[in-house]
């Protein structure tokens, strides 16, 4: 259904440092054998990935060092990175799930929705939201704030509907305290790249049982970058919780689009 290219778009790359072999082999592997992967390496894999962009992604991608530049919905998007944290990086699953949403706006239409992303980390997923009509909510962990509300003012003032707005979340935290069901409801909750070698991943799946509760009409759309073998049993444990469709897989990639709404 969905391609990893954006067609039409004006390319360029610039800046772009060439990879070594062992490099772009790691990085092509899908999977971390099971009782083989430690912390250290998968770690190390992340910041390989994070480092040398993959050649597959040039198509809607600029780089240069801390700061990218993509073209989504008729805009220049100009996004500062940080080196400090995975937050503060562009993943692979956000740029699919942004091409997904401006090829497939038929199929998934946010204009006038009410949309929260989660784990908005630069914002990239949720500037493209906001320029494709939608109300965004954009949250993440309070040190990643700054940065975000940073790129989301600059790439979406005078140019969307609805000024995106930005909250701190901590997934499995005061989630009822900080977004009550009774007032927080949204159309649309996004996540990208949420799923890797972290200690959260309970939280995680308790937190998109929150927003996506059964007959509230939400869905949730989630892609994800698969790494480890951490990531499939994630998916296993969201599949028993979630009616889900896979609606795009990137096999070059290893990225995959799920919708999802609650079991009843």
């Amino acid at each position: 259904m969905e391609t990893s290219s954006t067609s039409g778009h004006h390319v360029q790359v610039a800046g772009r440092r060439k990879k070594k072999a062992d490099d772009e082999t790691q990085d092509r592997k899908p999977l971390v054998e099971k009782g083989t992967a430690n912390e250290e390496m998968e770690c190390k894999l992340m910041a390989g990935e994070a480092l040398n962009r993959r050649k597959v992604w040039e198509p809607s991608v600029y780089y240069a060092l801390g700061k990218e530049s993509f073209f989504f919905s008729g805009h220049d998007i100009c996004i500062r990175e940080s080196l400090d944290t995975y937050g503060a990086l562009i993943w692979p699953g956000a740029i699919a799930l942004c091409q997904f949403l401006e090829n497939n706006q038929q199929l998934v239409n946010l204009m006038d929705k009410a949309v929260l992303e989660l784990g908005a980390g630069t914002g990239l997923l949720s500037i493209v939201a906001s320029l494709l009509g939608a109300w965004v909510t954009a949250t993440d962990l309070p040190e990643i704030l700054s940065n975000l509300t940073f790129n989301l003012l600059r790439n979406t003032k005078s140019r969307c509907r609805y000024t995106p707005q930005v909250a701190a979340l901590t997934w499995g935290h005061d989630l009822e305290r900080d977004f009550p069901c009774a007032s927080c409801r949204y159309d649309y909750v996004l996540a990208a790249d949420v799923v890797y070698h972290h200690d959260y991943l309970e939280e995680l799946l308790a937190t998109m049982r929150h927003f996506c509760r059964p007959g509230s009409g939400t869905t949730l759309l989630w892609a994800n970058k698969v790494r480890f073998e951490s990531d499939l049993r994630f998916t296993e444990r969201f599949k028993s919780s979630f009616n889900v469709t896979l609606l795009s897989e990137l096999p070059q990639e290893e990225v995959r689009i799920y919708k999802a709404t609650a079991k009843e």
